[in-house]
């Protein structure tokens, strides 16, 4: 799985504070940490205590790259902050993110373009967060179409079908879960997928093992990708032992340490 670490995000205080402080081995430990754990790629987010998104965000990129070559994700509401990023980055990079709207798919697809950048697609739209399967594919089909019709590589995308909290949508989950797997027939070729996991736990008693039990249950319907905290052991032992179930590695003895050695 393409784990994207979420740690670098100005909604944790530590983080906060490192980015008001300009604290660079702060930034830089977190993302040596994610990376050591197995991340993919580093979410990059300024956060809401950001008052300066335009610089921090360049600042984010600049202190990260200087430890590691990892894909970057500009996490960012901000087309403005998201572009700051993106001149910055020496890296691989995904954009983070776009919804349904075609005002705000007209400026992203280009932007991701200009920098060969990868995307985010968020099912959603101005009208809110979609109700049932249908509409999330409804969404995502629009997202696909307009990738098509501006020359977007549609298996650079990946598609997030929002994952909602358990304790208020927990009906949603089951058309969550089956939008990963329809999301794969759109197109040829397809996208990717990918999910917010900490979403679904939010203001819950028990969110490590929320997270873990969709997270292995999304991977058997065919989940591709996943903002998520490496430093869980127990969330990656999961991780590593539901693809080891859907026969994606080779079992042995000690298959979780030769997953995280590879």
């Amino acid at each position: 799985m393409f784990i994207i670490g979420e740690l670098i995000n100005g909604m944790y205080p530590v983080i906060a504070k490192a980015i008001i402080d300009k604290d660079k081995a702060v930034i830089q430990q977190y993302a040596l940490k994610q990376v050591a754990c197995g991340a993919s790629a580093l979410d990059i987010n300024c956060g809401p205590a950001s008052r300066q998104p335009l610089i921090d965000m360049p600042w984010l990129i600049e202190t990260v790259q200087d430890v590691t070559n990892l894909t970057l994700c500009l996490d960012s509401s901000k087309i403005s902050v998201i572009e700051a990023g993106l001149k910055a980055a020496k890296n691989k990079t995904i954009i983070n993110s776009t919804t349904a709207d075609k005002d705000k798919l007209n400026i992203i697809i280009p932007l991701a373009l200009k920098y060969n950048s990868s995307l985010i697609g968020l099912a959603m739209s101005a009208k809110g967060i979609p109700q049932n399967k249908d509409q999330r594919l409804e969404l995502a089909a629009e997202i696909i179409t307009a990738c098509l019709e501006s020359g977007f590589p549609v298996e650079n995308l990946y598609l997030d079908p929002i994952l909602m909290p358990v304790n208020v949508a927990q009906a949603q989950l089951k058309d969550i879960l089956e939008s990963i797997h329809e999301f794969k027939f759109i197109s040829q070729p397809s996208p990717k997928t990918v999910v917010g996991l900490s979403n679904i736990s939010q203001g819950t008693n028990s969110r490590n093992l929320i997270n873990r039990s969709f997270l292995t249950m999304a991977i058997a319907y065919g989940l591709d990708s996943a903002i998520l905290d490496p430093l869980d052991n127990q969330l990656l032992d999961a991780l590593i032992t539901a693809e080891l179930i859907m026969n994606k590695n080779i079992y042995c003895a000690s298959y979780l340490d030769a997953y995280r050695k590879k």
